[in-house]
């Protein structure tokens, strides 16, 4: 799953007319100390299995049975009546990607043309990762901090529940989860802690720059 970017997800997500677990891209204790082997096994063993188990049970029989998540994400955004085919295969497509927005020994700084668009859009990487962990903090409850490319600007967004920029044509480029069980257990309330550590410790800027496009 390593190369796999925002493109070619679904790919990564599906097995015949079925959606899958895919295997995440680093062992469960890759990210320790930041995020505890403990925690990646409840967050992705049992939140990340649970939607796909959903999702493949809401979509047999319908419509969407064999569409793409981003197919399904797009059609049921919005609408009351499809609102747990949405959460479910949103929040599939939307910790697909957590997961690659983290890599063992990230951090640091993003490759040159990354780099420029950070900086005519904030003025410094500093100040790119300052608002990305001031979105991600903000976010009340459940939900999604995001690195996109809207236009070809770069931007921070965040969203609440199952959401993504996805149902705006917004291209997302990093996330991060701070729905509570992404890191009750390592960091208890203490998000901004969990937050900045991730920003400085593990986000996968290599992953950013190839979802460009």
């Amino acid at each position: 799953m390593t190369n796999v970017n925002v493109d070619n997800f679904s790919s990564a997500a599906q097995s015949d007319s079925q959606f899958v677990l895919a295997p995440l891209p680093y062992a469960d204790n890759a990210l320790e100390p930041v995020i505890s082997a403990n925690t990646l096994s409840f967050h992705y063993g049992k939140h990340h299995n649970t939607y796909v188990t959903n999702l493949n049970k809401l979509v047999e029989g319908t419509e969407f049975a064999g569409q793409s998540l981003e197919q399904i994400i797009k059609a049921t955004a919005g609408q009351a009546d499809k609102a747990g085919i949405f959460n479910n295969a949103a929040q599939v497509w939307n910790h697909m990607f957590y997961w690659l927005s983290l890599k063992p020994n990230g951090g640091g700084e993003p490759s040159a043309p990354l780099k420029q668009k950070i900086e005519a859009a904030f003025g410094s990487v500093d100040a790119c990762k300052k608002e990305f962990a001031t979105a991600a903090v903000t976010q009340f409850g459940s939900g999604w901090a995001w690195l996109v490319l809207d236009g070809d600007k770069v931007a921070i967004a965040k969203t609440s529940n199952a959401d993504s920029p996805l149902t705006k044509n917004i291209r997302p480029l990093l996330t991060i989860d701070v729905w509570e069980h992404a890191y009750y257990l390592d960091y208890q309330n203490r998000r901004p802690d969990y937050v900045n550590t991730i920003l400085d410790k593990l986000i996968n800027w290599d992953f950013a720059a190839a979802n460009l496009g």
